[in-house]
């Protein structure tokens, strides 16, 4: 009889969780999935960037090969880019090949520059130079 007494009055003493102690959890709980939200995002955002980033240098790379095995031209200001390869990879990208003489009169040295842009944006020029064979 005692023992059920002393349980019952540890049992009133018990009032619950508060109301202030629960928004307190739910701040904590709240910044937490905040922060690993915005890691998420950050990681993703990231992971687009590379992505992009290492497309657009391959792109540049075929591109300026190919230049440099196209017939050289004198005071030439362009060279029609090489086919841009289908797919889901090369989607939005475009390829712009610029040339220009090293030395005015035109001695047999261009200047190449391929700019590669996605979605209208650049993301890598290449500059190279081309002689005349």
């Amino acid at each position: 009889m005692k023992q059920t007494r002393r349980w019952c009055g540890v049992l009133r003493g018990q009032r619950g969780i508060s109301l202030l102690e629960t928004l307190a959890a739910l701040f904590i709980l709240s910044i937490i999935t905040v922060t690993f939200l915005g890691g998420v995002t950050g990681a993703s955002k990231a992971t687009f960037t590379a992505d992009e980033q290492t497309t657009a240098e391959s792109l540049a790379q075929s591109q300026m090969e190919w230049a440099k095995k196209v017939t050289y031209v004198e005071e030439a200001t362009s060279y029609s880019p090489a086919p841009i390869p289908g797919g889901g990879d090369y989607t939005d990208y475009s390829v712009e090949i610029t040339a220009e003489p090293l030395h005015n009169p035109d001695d047999g040295i261009q200047k190449i520059t391929v700019t590669v842009r996605h979605s209208g944006k650049v993301v890598i020029e290449l500059e190279s130079y081309k002689r005349q064979r």
